[in-house]
């Protein structure tokens, strides 16, 4: 089969290698799309907290068709089209995963928004509902809105509730996260994050989704309300900031850690539970994934670059 393979760090290309045979309890899925994400351009360039040695195929979210299953495995069957968070080994015609991973794609779905679905939208219910709280009729600011995390936040909020203002750096990207719920956008690059936050949610909002860092994150905490909660989901700006605790103790704020990656993979009940209840919600209307970008696997190289450099509206997935 082809993948795109890491060989050293820092680049990647398309080799003809082994296809996969499952184990006990996998799956082998025949992949037809696989979502990109910025923590995939991390592992590629040995940037991510978990440093992984060459040789490896990057690529974390897959869709596509069972095509073998190993033994004892009762569910998907062969000729199941699924959607799976698979950790590595996606950016391939054929992939092996735990078949208790593999959640059934809606009808209403194709492979490319299924693929893109899983990584941004587990996070964004993980970190607003089962992190923050989040309660229907609460404000939210979501910062790097126009990325695929960003965008799936604006969504995932909308669905439980809450009214979102956006803030994003490009025109393009604002007028994506209006399309994706947001009742209101700003511009990161010029405007007062605080003063336009705080004038949205007349004194403050209550929570913030924050997967930018850098300069940003002052001004996001000082815009919460009293009792309000900044969730840490990541540093795309590839700066982590220091916060003023002042800010936090004199408000009664709460800074909420966020790692998503580390729970789906400790507790695969919870993360099979949290992707299949996710696309119960796409299945009844609730939710309605953009559709993504689309490449193919010889150009996986340009476009975790793009990722890298926040050149990105939105999702892009990879067709092997």
């Amino acid at each position: 089969m082809r993948a795109l393979i890491c060989e050293e760090l820092g680049s990647v290309s398309v080799v003809e290698t082994d296809a996969p045979r499952p184990a006990d309890g996998q799956i082998v899925i025949a992949v037809e799309a696989a979502g990109v994400n910025y923590v995939d351009g991390l592992f590629v360039h040995g940037r991510y907290q978990i440093k992984l040695p060459p040789p490896f195929v990057p690529g974390s979210e897959v869709a596509g068709t069972v095509s073998a299953v190993g033994p004892g495995v009762t569910w998907p069957m062969v000729g199941t089209r699924v959607v799976a968070v698979c950790g590595l080994g996606g950016f391939a015609e054929q992939v092996v995963v735990p078949a208790a991973g593999a959640v059934r794609i809606p009808d209403t779905l194709d492979a490319a928004q299924a693929a893109t679905f899983a990584q941004s939208h587990c996070t964004a219910m993980f970190a607003l509902r089962d992190r923050g709280g989040l309660s229907a009729g609460e404000t939210v600011l979501v910062l790097g809105a126009g990325g695929g995390v960003g965008l799936a936040a604006v969504q995932v909020a909308t669905a439980l509730g809450a009214t979102v203002l956006a803030g994003a750096s490009s025109e393009d990207k604002r007028r994506a996260a209006r399309a994706a719920g947001a009742v209101a956008v700003l511009d990161t690059s010029a405007q007062s994050l605080k003063d336009a936050a705080r004038e949205f949610s007349n004194g403050g909002v209550d929570l913030v989704y924050d997967p930018v860092g850098g300069d940003l994150a002052d001004p996001a905490l000082r815009s919460l309300r009293v009792g309000g909660r900044y969730l840490v989901i990541g540093f795309a700006s590839g700066t982590i900031p220091s916060l003023p605790l002042n800010q936090v103790l004199l408000r009664n704020r709460s800074v909420v850690g966020v790692d998503w990656g580390a729970w789906s993979m400790s507790d695969a009940a919870g993360q099979h539970a949290l992707l299949t209840e996710l696309l119960d919600l796409v299945a009844s209307g609730l939710l309605t994934p953009a559709a993504p970008a689309t490449a193919p696997l010889e150009a996986g190289a340009q476009v975790l670059d793009d990722l890298l450099q926040r050149r990105v509206t939105g999702k892009i997935a990879l067709i092997p």
